[in-house]
């Protein structure tokens, strides 16, 4: 079966197509459209719809739209009720249902001749659930499968347990309780941008102090019945309201640490009572938009009853339409095959790179090993921007659109968010080769796609003080010679060099501006940024280069 994914509804529209159970192509609108996180999550702009990921993910399979079985849309307006008798504040909810039920004849606009009736719509949260359940490592079988963000059509989380491929839901939060809302609620109160900086909130609690713990103790609480309860918060009392240009002080911080640490404790207590109703499974599988706090997930890890925990890579509302299309296909029949990896993006081949390098007129060499000449930059301190392979799929550069430096020197950290245009309590990630990860980090392994915090070693910290956070923790990506062979290369000859098995990796892009997809993107920002070296596909372009191989 061919099976086409499309999220929408609320943000970060993207697309996916599974074909014959196996997720071939997998990306989000705002890398073709250049426009963060796609659009805005307000009710008007419900009806835009991932048109140019859509076509590519059919294009890059050689796909036409007859050839599709079905569309899967990660919403189901039927399960609707009127946003006042979920206690939400938004007159216009009414406009995103109403866009919704006309998704099919959107549908058929963006994609000229498609049926309207091989659409089908997946509830929000099945569709999340799928994407952590169905494409996990144990393939859905005997997985649960934790499901948080800000809302559905009318909750804001599911529990539930896989077995055989089929989700048993055991529980479900009704709006308008929802500890997704309750983080973007204090994300506006910091001054921040709801539904995009949310991450942001969470590397400031690093600063702070949880001076309000007891009283977030009353006011949110998990339930018996595996949910919870927010009761109303008056934000103000606790900390001034910012601007987004105001002062960030230490009472802003110490809210940040106090909304972090009472999430992670409820969570936590939503974790322990799946396993019990689960019957006690082995795995735990989680998405939604609350699923990227890798604090959260790095406690839920340590101190859960679960052996595994999976987070899927693109656990945001993006990951909808991979998880929409697994759950239709297996509707269909199929059996669905696990994530290989979340490089399922926009790739090109080393003479499509080099040609759009000539058409650039750049300068640029082809060396025995890009990997060794990136190395090398490093090694002397030097800034590269890589380019490699496919896209990620979801919100973390994971090797193929990064921004690599060295983890040695203090001045790292600062250095990036400038060349980045980022403030600077923001912290940077490190990249190792899995071999060495005990060495230095301790907590979850394998984690491939950045999605816990671990403790760096006492003995690593003053070695690799640029990827070492205020609190002594890392977001650690483990790097896997059989799955990313060419950045385990890097980290090697960079171990060589300086002795040091970890290279700072950021993502490849600029503050406000989504990830560089494209190898003009790429040029575009190494030419306006300090950095030393642009490493696209084999091909090294220097700064400062007046010549090179043609």
């Amino acid at each position: 079966m061919r099976v086409l994914g499309i999220n929408a509804i609320f943000h970060d529209p993207a697309a996916a197509l599974v074909v014959d159970g196996r997720v071939v192509a997998a990306a989000e609108e705002e890398r073709f459209s250049r426009r963060k996180h796609g659009k805005r999550p307000v009710a008007f702009s419900a009806w835009e719809l991932p048109e140019l990921s859509a076509a590519w993910c059919l294009a890059s399979a050689g796909l036409d739209v007859d050839d599709l079985d079905a569309v899967a849309y990660s919403f189901d307006p039927g399960l609707c009720r009127p946003a006042e008798t979920l206690g939400l504040a938004d007159p216009w909810d009414w406009l995103r249902v109403e866009y919704a039920q006309r998704a099919p004849q959107f549908l058929a606009a963006a994609l000229p001749g498609l049926d309207p009736g091989r659409v089908r719509f997946v509830p929000h949260h099945v569709a999340h659930a799928a994407s952590a359940g169905l494409a996990a490592p144990a393939g859905g079988d005997d997985t649960a499968v934790l499901v948080l963000d800000g809302r559905g059509e009318v909750a804001s989380h599911l529990a539930g347990v896989y077995a055989d491929g089929l989700l048993r839901p055991l529980a479900a939060q009704q709006l308008p309780h929802s500890l997704g809302l309750l983080y973007e609620d204090l994300t506006r109160h910091l001054g921040f941008l709801h539904s995009s900086d949310e991450y942001k909130v969470m590397a400031l609690a690093s600063y702070g102090e949880p001076k309000h713990l007891g009283l977030l103790r009353e006011l949110v609480r998990a339930t018996p019945e595996g949910g919870f309860a927010i009761e109303p918060i008056d934000w103000g009392s606790l900390a001034k309201a910012r601007t987004a240009d105001g002062e960030m002080t230490g009472d802003h911080a110490d809210l940040a640490a106090s909304v972090q640490a009472r999430l992670e404790e409820v969570i936590l207590d939503l974790a322990r009572w799946l396993h019990d109703a689960s019957g006690g499974a082995s795995t735990l599988a989680m998405a939604g938009g609350v699923a990227l706090n890798c604090v959260a997930n790095a406690r839920i890890a340590a101190e859960g009853p679960y052996r595994n925990v999976w987070v899927q890579p693109a656990a945001g509302d993006a990951g909808t339409a991979l998880g929409a299309a697994l759950h239709v296909a297996r509707d269909l029949g199929d059996r669905t095959i696990p994530m290989a990896g979340a490089d399922l993006g926009r790739g090109w081949s080393d003479e499509e790179l080099e040609a759009e390098l000539r058409r650039a007129a750049l300068p640029y060499t082809r060396p025995d090993s890009i990997a060794a000449e990136a190395a090398r930059v490093l090694a002397g301190n030097g800034v590269v921007a890589w380019f490699q392979g496919r896209s990620e799929y979801g919100p973390r550069a994971l090797g193929h659109r990064s921004l690599l430096a060295h983890p040695g020197d203090p001045a790292t950290t600062a250095r990036l968010n400038d060349v980045k245009g980022r403030e600077q309590f923001r912290p940077v990630a490190p990249m190792v080769r899995a071999e060495r990860f005990a060495e230095i980090f301790e907590g979850v392994y394998p984690s491939p796609y950045m999605l816990f915090v671990h403790r760096v070693r006492p003995d690593w910290r003053d070695r690799i003080p640029a990827v070492t956070h205020v609190d002594g923790t890392a977001r650690v990506q483990t790097v896997h010679a059989d799955t990313e062979p060419l950045v385990a290369d890097l980290l090697a000859e960079f171990d060589r060099l300086t002795g040091l098995p970890v290279v700072v990796n950021t993502s490849l892009n600029t503050a406000g501006r989504p990830m560089v997809d494209t190898p003009r993107e790429a040029m575009e920002l190494f030419g306006s940024a300090p950095v030393e070296l642009l490493a696209i596909g084999p091909f090294a372009v220097r700064r400062g280069a007046l010549g090179g191989d043609r």
